[in-house]
């Protein structure tokens, strides 16, 4: 019998494809056909609110990066809508939960949904938070720290597209690699808020624009943090690894040394 696949086709992204006999095995055929299709529409719910959150982010940054605070109405009416996502998304699975009792692979899939879906609102929220911040005129702090400002936003946004479509491949391989990416976020955070730090004191008139810098800085710090705990739970998804605070670091220490 030839591979049944499911093509699934959220605004804003790629198609995706997702094979349901081989690599994403908490899509293999089940006995229900209804079960299949809940399991069908849960992937096109978290893709769909993954996207949104995407474009949310980068709206956000965008318009702070332009000075141009207007866009803020926009991220805020996206992040109402990836609120109902994670209503709607959390009713699908506990129905799923109550309806189903799954096992096994579809288990771990079903629990890392509930907590995907809620770092996903929170990088909704970091985005309605970065538009907050926009300001038509930062002076002069905003042009210092552009270079890794940006880097910073990229590589974020990166994460978090890579984390998405390791879950819909049960990719662990890719999540292991996506976990490392957050160190470099971290450091550009650091530099960033070293600079602001240097350049408010040497000009008072810039604390409020630097100030701003740093909050926005923190909110990608934290929008890559979501993405690394995305990682993190597609990890335990494929493999019942539980990788979380740093664990992936340490398990990898211990096979070096063997």
């Amino acid at each position: 019998m030839g591979r049944r696949r499911i093509l699934v086709r959220p605004r804003g992204r790629p198609l995706l494809s997702v094979s349901l006999c081989g690599v994403a095995r908490g899509m293999a055929i089940h006995s229900s056909r209804d079960f299949e299709t809940e399991l069908r529409d849960l992937h096109s719910h978290l893709l769909a609110m993954g996207a949104r959150c995407e474009r949310a982010v980068g709206l956000a940054f965008e318009g702070f990066c332009r000075g141009a605070p207007e866009v803020a109405a926009d991220v805020e009416a996206l992040d109402a809508e990836i609120d109902r996502d994670e209503l709607e998304t959390d009713a699908l699975i506990l129905r799923i939960l109550a309806l189903r009792q799954p096992v096994a692979d579809d288990l771990r899939l079903l629990a890392t949904a509930l907590r995907l879906v809620t770092d996903l609102e929170r990088i909704g929220d970091e985005a309605v938070n970065i538009s907050e911040r926009t300001a038509r005129d930062n002076g002069d702090a905003k042009r210092l720290v552009s270079g890794p400002l940006t880097s910073m936003a990229r590589t974020a946004l990166d994460m978090l597209h890579r984390s998405l479509d390791a879950f819909v491949r049960w990719d662990d391989t890719d999540a292991n690699q996506i976990l490392a990416c957050d160190d470099t976020v971290d450091a550009l955070y650091a530099t960033i808020v070293a600079a602001m730090t240097e350049h408010m004191s040497e000009n008072p008139d810039e604390v409020q624009a630097g100030l701003r810098v740093i909050r926005v800085a923190k909110d990608l710090e934290r929008i890559a943090d979501h993405a690394t705990n995305v990682a993190e739970e597609v990890i335990f998804m494929v493999r019942a690894d539980d990788v979380r605070h740093g664990r992936w670091q340490m398990a990898g220490a211990t096979l070096a040394t063997h």
